[in-house]
């Protein structure tokens, strides 16, 4: 069986990109630390598999905080570790990567990335592009009962809490990385920020750390309206007729997946090896069709970047790769955000 199953690398790859094939099947392996399941990755994986075939994927799917802690609490036992960190976490990726843990790789796909997903001299990447959305069960909420923006959140809860009470859903910002992610980019892009926190305390909104769990509820009528959802809840729906969609119109918050070989890998050529397939037009073509939307603008799809930027233009709000991202990392900075977002929701009760 050949190194890979390519004949030949895209042009703009290095001459001598070979013998990091030839040293990846070497190590054999890649070890993946993920908070996505092997069903939802599995089209990756085979992709990837398909074009190294000796090369075996060890995924460990894990919560993103967990990821957090389990790498720290390896590292410093100098236990073996993952290779590559792929998580929708962005501050605690940041902290990892202003600590030393990124192995300084310059990926050669990076060219072909948008500048913000390039964090310079660090080896990280934005991997997706994932607007954060409302969702809403079809069924319990009347068209004009389902909010457009963020504003509309507190007007319609208010004109509406009897429908609304006890059946929000949103992430436990405590627990969920990307949720503590949206809520802080929201707290800055939305002047009335805190009126809708108070609003959502008042209808005594539900907390999730479990994205499927979330959205699952929302689908099933247990809950009905899901504020800042993922934008794979999308393929939910595609199979729940129930559950509805909304694109909020007044701004875009935008995660996206921050991944990176670590500094001590033990398979670090694999990993680069799976870096580059995730950011390659190849990976990322089936990234886009798991639902979490391609960051490249070679990619088609009815929602890649360059297609919800025809839509939305400059109303998406990407983050940058950088230092940035450690702003609400600071310990006291954050736990005067949590006590603030706990007070405005007992406030609203």
């Amino acid at each position: 069986m050949p190194a890979s199953a390519f004949s030949a690398f895209p042009d703009y790859y290095p001459a001598d990109y070979q013998a990091i094939v030839d040293a990846a099947t070497a190590e054999g392996k890649v070890i993946l630390y993920a908070p996505l399941s092997t069903t939802t990755l599995r089209p990756l994986i085979e992709g990837f598999q398909t074009e190294y075939p000796g090369i075996s994927v060890e995924l460990n799917d894990l919560n993103t905080v967990v990821i957090y802690n389990r790498f720290i609490s390896e590292a410093a036992g100098g236990a073996q570790s993952a290779d590559v960190l792929w998580s929708s976490a962005l501050d605690l990726q940041a902290k990892l990567v202003t600590d030393g843990h990124s192995l300084d790789y310059v990926s050669p796909e990076s060219a072909h990335l948008p500048d913000w997903a390039v964090w310079q001299g660090k080896g990280a990447y934005g991997t997706t592009f994932e607007p954060m959305i409302f969702a809403y069960n079809k069924d319990a909420l009347k068209p004009e009962q389902v909010p457009q923006t963020h504003a509309d959140i507190a007007r319609l809860i208010t004109e509406n809490l009897d429908t609304f009470s006890g059946r929000i859903a949103s992430y436990n910002i405590e627990t969920a990385g990307l949720g503590f992610f949206a809520i802080t980019q929201d707290s800055k892009l939305f002047p009335e920020f805190w009126t809708l926190a108070k609003a959502l305390g008042a209808a005594s909104s539900r907390f999730y750390s479990s994205t499927g769990e979330m959205i699952e509820s929302i689908a099933s009528g247990e809950n009905v309206f899901g504020y800042n959802q993922p934008s794979h809840a999308s393929s939910y729906g595609r199979d729940n007729p129930s559950l509805g969609i909304v694109f909020p119109q007044d701004y875009l918050v935008i995660a996206s997946r921050m991944a990176f070989v670590t500094a001590k890998a033990k398979n670090p050529n694999a990993g680069k090896l799976f870096l580059d397939y995730m950011l390659s037009q190849r990976g990322q073509q089936i990234i886009d069709g798991m639902g979490f939307h391609s960051l490249r603008d070679d990619v088609t799809g009815p929602m890649t970047r360059e297609d919800l930027t025809k839509t939305y233009g400059d109303r998406l709000k990407p983050p940058v790769m950088g230092p940035e991202l450690l702003e609400f990392l600071d310990q006291d900075k954050r736990l005067e955000f949590l006590n603030t977002w706990k007070s405005s929701l007992s406030a609203g009760q």
